[in-house]
This record gives C-alpha cells, sequence and structure tokens, in this order.
C-alpha cells in the first residue's frame, strides 16, 4: 500500500478514509484531524490556557504532545488514584513524558491529599469504582483549572470512546448525559471549559501515533474497569466496524449534526440550578455536592484547599 499523499511506502492504514499513511504523513494527519477539530467545534484559540488531563496511557500523552506541537499553551495535570499495580506506572509515564519535553506536569493524590483511593471511595459511597473514578477526577480537573487560571481542560476522548458512549446513552434515551456529550461544554462560574479534541481519531490510530513519536504509555487497562458497559459497547462497534468501516464515525457525526439537541432543556434547567457547594465551593444542583459527599463517607475533609504539585 502507497500512502495516499505522498505515495512513498504506508506504514500506517487508516479504513474508514480507505487510505494508508507514510510516517510523516500520518503524523501530518493526527496534527490535521486535531485542529480541524479544534476550529469546527470553537474548542480554544491561541491565547487560551489549556490544562491537559493526563492519564500516563496513549490517548492523552498523544493529545498533550500534538496540542503543544500546534503552539498551545498546555500544562498537564495528573490524578493519582490509588490502585495498586497501576497509578505507580501510570504516573511514571506522565512524569517521564513531561520531563522528556520540559513541560509541567501539575499532580493530585488522591490518598494523600484526601484520605481515600478509589476503591475505598466507591465502596463508602456505594459507587463502581468507575463512577467514583470518574466523579472524582472531573471534580479535581475543574478545581485545579480554576485555581490555577486555565481557561480549557482537555481530555482525551477518541473517537471510540465518544462512540460507544454515545451508543449506551441512546441504549438507555438518557437525555441529561445526551445533551452533554459534545465536543465542547462552555465554561461557568466555578468551572471551565471542557474539550475533546480526539473526536476525529480512533483508539488505533492514538496507539499508532504513539508508537512513531517514541511516546512511552501505559499500556495495560485499569483493573478496575473489569465488566465495565462502556468496554462491551465498545467491543459491539468493533464488530460492526469491522464489517462496515466508518460506521463509529457516522455514528457519532450524525448525532452532532441532527441529534445534539436532544435533552438540550434537561441541560439548561440544571444549568439554572446551580449554586455553589457549601463545603468546596464547587457548582451543585444539591445541597452539598457529589464528590463532597463521596470524601466525607470515606473518612476525608473535602474543605481542604488543594495542594497541587508540579513535578
Amino acid at each position: 500500500m502507497k500512502c495516499r499523499v505522498c505515495r512513498a511506502p504506508a506504514v500506517v492504514e487508516v479504513r474508514r478514509h480507505n487510505a494508508g499513511f507514510c510516517r510523516d504523513c500520518f503524523l501530518g494527519h493526527c496534527r490535521s484531524q486535531v485542529e480541524r477539530a479544534v476550529k469546527e467545534h470553537r474548542m480554544m484559540g491561541p491565547d487560551d490556557r489549556v490544562l491537559v488531563a493526563v492519564s500516563g496511557g496513549k490517548d492523552s500523552l498523544a493529545l498533550w504532545d500534538i496540542l503543544v506541537e500546534l503552539g498551545y499553551r498546555a500544562d498537564g495535570l495528573y490524578i493519582g488514584l490509588g490502585i495498586d499495580g497501576y497509578s505507580g506506572p501510570s504516573g511514571e509515564q506522565a512524569r517521564a513524558f513531561a520531563r522528556a519535553r520540559g513541560l509541567e506536569l501539575l499532580e493530585v493524590d488522591l490518598p494523600a491529599d484526601y484520605g481515600y483511593d478509589v476503591r475505598s471511595g466507591a465502596a463508602a459511597d456505594r459507587r463502581v469504582p468507575c463512577s467514583a473514578c470518574g466523579l472524582s477526577k472531573r471534580h479535581i480537573f475543574d478545581r485545579v483549572a480554576v485555581q490555577g487560571g486555565y481557561d480549557v481542560v482537555a481530555t482525551g476522548h477518541n473517537l471510540d470512546d465518544e462512540a460507544a458512549v454515545l451508543l449506551g446513552n441512546v441504549l438507555r434515551w438518557d437525555l441529561a448525559y445526551l445533551a452533554r456529550q459534545r465536543p465542547v461544554l462552555p465554561g461557568g462560574e466555578g468551572f471551565p471549559r471542557k474539550v475533546k479534541p480526539l473526536v476525529k481519531l480512533g483508539e488505533r490510530e492514538m496507539a499508532a501515533y504513539c508508537v512513531l513519536k517514541g511516546i512511552d504509555y501505559q499500556v495495560e487497562e485499569c483493573p478496575m474497569a473489569a465488566g465495565n458497559r462502556h468496554l462491551g459497547y465498545k467491543e459491539a462497534l468493533n464488530v460492526i466496524e469491522e464489517r462496515s468501516p466508518g460506521a463509529k464515525a457516522s455514528f457519532y457525526n450524525g448525532f452532532l449534526e441532527r441529534g445534539s439537541e436532544l435533552g438540550a432543556g434537561t441541560a439548561a434547567a440544571e444549568r439554572e440550578g446551580l449554586h455553589p457547594c457549601p463545603s468546596c465551593g464547587a457548582p451543585t444542583t444539591s445541597a452539598v455536592c457529589a464528590f463532597c459527599k463521596l470524601v466525607e463517607k470515606a473518612g476525608g475533609d473535602p474543605r481542604r484547599r488543594l495542594p497541587v504539585s508540579a513535578r
């Protein structure tokens, strides 16, 4: 197979585009897809300060690398979740990436800073681990961004992630979640704008990007994710994609073009009911935000000012 851009021997095939790419043209393809997503959805401007949510995995590290190459002022934030055998190696991958490029990586550690880990927090609040993890990360990303004066939080959700989440939300017809499933969530009082610049790129493309750029990343899946419905939806979509390349992109992009207003009224009503949490100050619709409830049940203190460290 030849590279569709320069006709040199291809090293990567992207079936949904019916195309192969050589190394340099593939890396350029990834950068251009991110640039297109940023411009198409008005995710960020050249003067915005960007905080990249870094996990140590392929997607977040590739995203950080691409944003820096595109000229954005992007720092990273790694959250230590206290998962035995997983958090240690993933944190080191994030640190090694930042050190090698002279980038700033901020760190928050759940056990050290809040007194709980994902497993104990999930048990205390009677949640599944992925729910406790997501709640904790969202709250801390918002809080660090607001305290640090960042305009945007960028996450490494790729096309496969978004298509799988969309499938789950459609199967349940969860209008509240459908209303929030967009490449950009606008900021407001107490929380920053959130963007997903990788929505035009798939999981295999991000893995290939890291291999071709020499980016080491955490390969193993989080052990807490076993049995997660999201992974099942991914597997189902992979079967469809194998038979019909481009199905994931058509499904997700069709939703953005024709169905993204579903639940818009629900989202507006939620925003109108927001008020500062009396414990931590984060926006919430409840008497106390869900994060503070979780931390208190786990025996921690959510009122502490977050001690963010740069390493």
